[in-house]
């Protein structure tokens, strides 16, 4: 029970915004589960590809592998995309990551065990430079390219959690199983910081979205935001106000900022 109280329970008078990320995260997923259970039509598919109401959902990274793999895109495929990548635009770019991606809360739970184990001097923590996630983003799309197919599907643990959540285990959560444990004892967050080229794609459109995180002047840079910052460094290597498109709006840093000096900026103007 402590360790979820960790979790959930935000410092006294502060929202606790990972109860409303989790909600939304479990939702949105346990509604792929009922619409196939139950035939219930709302949101069908997985996250790779899906029907919202009848209106078609596709990742944006999917689409350019298709295009890359077979020079070819149907309407579907582009209706979907631009759909998604609309919303993404208004709501905030790497929103996904933290508010609808289901590997995205085993990696926070992971990253927690992984703190703990490091305070014990259990295991040593390892860290990378961020930046070499675009060579992976464009090693997977060269894949896609060369092999004339889907490769990073195979390994994806984002499509492998929401296939098992809809359709049932299979021996690819392997893969997954793997990736936690790495993320256990060896580096913090390893798949959604270093590798996850959904997360690269969805951090590019993030730099242009109309939902961003904003410091304001009563910031005085302590850096305790960057210490619970799921990807720290769009925080630790800039002191400008507006953060980086990388950032997942996940609120932790408003959760323990001493100055509320971090908040949601949501650009209306823009909209009209």
């Amino acid at each position: 029970m402590s360790f979820l109280k960790s979790f959930t329970v935000a410092k006294k008078g502060r929202i606790n915004i990972r109860i409303y990320r989790w909600m939304s995260l479990f939702c949105i997923n346990f509604l792929f589960f009922l619409s196939y259970r139950f035939d219930l039509q709302l949101l069908e598919g997985t996250l790779s590809g899906s029907r919202f109401l009848g209106f078609h959902l596709i990742d944006p990274f999917i689409s350019i592998q298709m295009f890359l793999a077979h020079y070819n895109l149907h309407i579907n495929l582009i209706i979907g995309t631009l759909t998604i990548l609309v919303f993404y635009f208004i709501v905030g770019g790497r929103a996904f990551c933290s508010w609808v991606c289901p590997y995205g809360f085993l990696s926070e739970i992971g990253e927690k065990i992984h703190t703990v184990l490091v305070k014990k001097k259990i295991v040593q923590s390892h860290e990378f430079n961020y930046k070499i996630k675009y060579l992976f983003w464009i090693f997977f799309l060269f894949l896609a390219f060369f092999a004339g197919y889907l490769v990073f599907e195979i390994i994806n643990p984002v499509g492998i959690l929401s296939r098992a959540i809809v359709y049932g285990w299979s021996f690819a959560l392997i893969i997954v199983a793997v990736l936690f444990l790495i993320e256990l004892f060896f580096v913090r967050r390893f798949w959604c910081r270093y590798i996850c080229p959904l997360g690269t794609t969805y951090g590019f459109l993030g730099r242009i979205s109309l939902v961003k995180m904003k410091r304001n002047s009563e910031c005085n840079h302590c850096g305790e935001c960057s210490k619970v910052c799921l990807v720290p460094h769009v925080l630790s290597e800039s002191k400008k106000e507006a953060i980086s498109g990388d950032c997942t709006l996940c609120g932790r840093c408003m959760e323990v900022c001493h100055k509320n000096a971090i908040g949601f900026d949501i650009k209306i103007k823009e909209l009209i």
